[in-house]
């Protein structure tokens, strides 16, 4: 698991701005999603081509988190990349941002039907949770993915993001996100991507201004607040 902190001079400036350290230390259950983004094959797998090793290791942080949340009545989602009909759609990230051979073997090891799409299998999916294709690094920009009539549908306003790379995926979706009106924080203990400067520069960027970051254990505390206004 990544090593991260944050410094204590952000999170004074985060307090000054926001009133508090943590600015959804409260979150009502009922209106959370759990979004875990890209535990998939392609990521987890060791020789897989967009393997980040790291990803296996939060996997048990993943799925406690996960529990915790349904326990408390809220909707966990688990959000896979596609390649499918991205040929065209996307060919300044294939075609100038890669070499043809890993862009064929992108193309051909993230389309649905290979295993490299599915999740990684110690992930503890259940048959209530939601599982959503995107086309993007984010999931929320447009054209990507049907998430944002799903959460808005169920009355979600509140995300909790999880999953990999920390600061290309999960940023990317983070982001986008709190730009569409929605309460975002980034669960640390619960992303991974390739070092801990790239874990730490992401949700230091991410905390600074478009959200939170907090552990499982304080997500769970938050969650628990919550309910019991909610209940109040």
């Amino acid at each position: 698991m990544h090593t991260f902190s944050i410094p204590p001079e952000l999170t004074e400036r985060v307090t000054k701005r926001a009133g508090r350290a943590h600015p959804f230390d409260t979150m009502d259950p009922a209106k959370t999603a759990f979004v875990v983004v890209d535990m998939q094959n392609y990521f987890m797998k060791p020789g897989f081509q967009g393997e980040v090793p790291m990803a296996r290791a939060v996997v048990p942080h993943v799925n406690r988190l996960a529990a915790a949340l349904r326990e408390r009545g809220g909707h966990v989602i688990w959000v896979k990349n596609a390649t499918n009909d991205t040929r065209e759609s996307w060919s300044v990230m294939h075609d100038c941002l890669m070499t043809p051979q890993k862009r064929d073997m992108r193309y051909a090891t993230m389309d649905l039907a290979h295993e490299g799409h599915a999740l990684w299998p110690e992930l503890d999916v259940r048959g209530e949770d939601a599982q959503i294709v995107k086309k993007r690094f984010s999931a929320f920009i447009q054209g990507s993915s049907d998430i944002v009539a799903y959460l808005h549908q169920r009355g979600i306003d509140n995300l909790l993001i999880g999953g990999t790379a920390t600061n290309i995926c999960c940023e990317s979706s983070a982001r986008d996100a709190m730009m569409l009106n929605f309460k975002v924080t980034m669960v640390a203990d619960a992303l991974a991507t390739f070092s801990d400067a790239e874990h730490n520069a992401s949700l230091t960027t991410f905390y600074s201004i478009f959200g939170d970051v907090q552990t499982v254990d304080e997500a769970i505390v938050s969650l628990d607040r919550g309910a019991q206004m909610a209940a109040a």
